[in-house]
C-alpha cells in the first residue's frame, strides 16, 4: 500500500537533503579547484527551454515540486536572460527572472546569475556549464565551490546512455552523484531520489 506522505513532512525531508548536502559538498571541496567549463559554448545554440530532470537541493529551490524548467533569451544588451519556473508543492507556479552574464569570453562557458532583490549576489562566476550531450541535447551546470549542480535536458526524459554520460560528468566536475536529486517532470520520472540509486 502506498501511503501519500504531506507535504510539509516532504518539505522537512527536502530541507535535511539540503543540509546534508552542503555539508558533504563543502568538506570535499574547500581545496579544490573550480571545475573546468567545456572548450567552447555556442550562446545562440544554448537558448531556449530547459528541462531541470536532476540537481543538487538548493534552498531557494525547495518550494518546487515538479517540473522545474529554465528558458533562456538573449536580451538587449546581449545578455542572457533568465527566467526560472516550477510547479509547487501547493499546485501553483513558483517562477523568477534574471540575467546571466558571460564572464570567460574564452568559452562562453562561465557566467554570472543575478536575480533582482536576491542579496549576496557579487557579480562573480556562478554557473559553469561542465559538460553538453550531443547536439546540446542535455547540460551539466556547477559552481565554482560545486555547492550546486544541475542536469538540464531539452527533454523530459533521457535514455539510459546519455544518463551514464551525466553520471560520468559529474563525477569527472568532482561532485558525487547520490547529492543530486531526480526532478519530477511531467511526460518523465515521477518520484525523488537520489541520482545514484536510478
Amino acid at each position: 500500500m502506498r501511503i501519500a506522505l504531506p507535504s510539509a513532512f516532504r518539505r522537512s525531508a527536502a530541507t535535511a537533503l539540503v543540509a546534508l548536502a552542503i555539508t558533504a559538498l563543502s568538506s570535499a571541496t574547500a581545496a579544490a579547484a573550480p571545475p573546468a567549463p567545456v572548450p567552447s559554448l555556442d550562446l545562440d545554440r544554448y537558448l531556449g527551454v530547459w528541462h531541470q530532470l536532476a540537481a543538487v537541493p538548493q534552498p531557494f529551490n525547495l518550494a518546487c515540486a515538479r517540473d522545474t524548467t529554465a528558458t533562456y533569451s538573449l536580451d538587449e544588451r546581449g545578455d542572457v536572460a533568465v527566467h526560472n519556473r516550477c510547479h509547487t508543492w501547493s499546485g501553483g507556479i513558483d517562477e523568477i527572472r534574471g540575467t546571466a552574464t558571460v564572464t570567460d569570453p574564452a568559452t562562453n562557458a562561465q557566467l554570472n546569475v543575478s536575480f533582482p532583490g536576491i542579496p549576496g549576489q557579487d557579480g562573480e562566476t556562478d554557473y559553469i556549464v561542465t559538460a553538453l550531450g550531443p547536439e546540446y541535447s542535455w547540460a551539466l551546470i556547477t559552481s565554482p565551490s560545486r555547492l550546486s549542480g544541475f542536469v538540464l535536458s531539452r527533454t523530459p526524459t533521457l535514455d539510459a546512455a546519455a544518463w551514464d554520460d551525466i553520471h560520468t560528468a559529474i563525477e569527472t566536475a568532482g561532485q558525487n552523484t547520490c547529492l543530486y536529486l531526480t526532478t519530477p517532470t511531467t511526460g518523465g520520472r515521477t518520484g525523488i531520489a537520489p541520482l545514484c540509486a536510478r
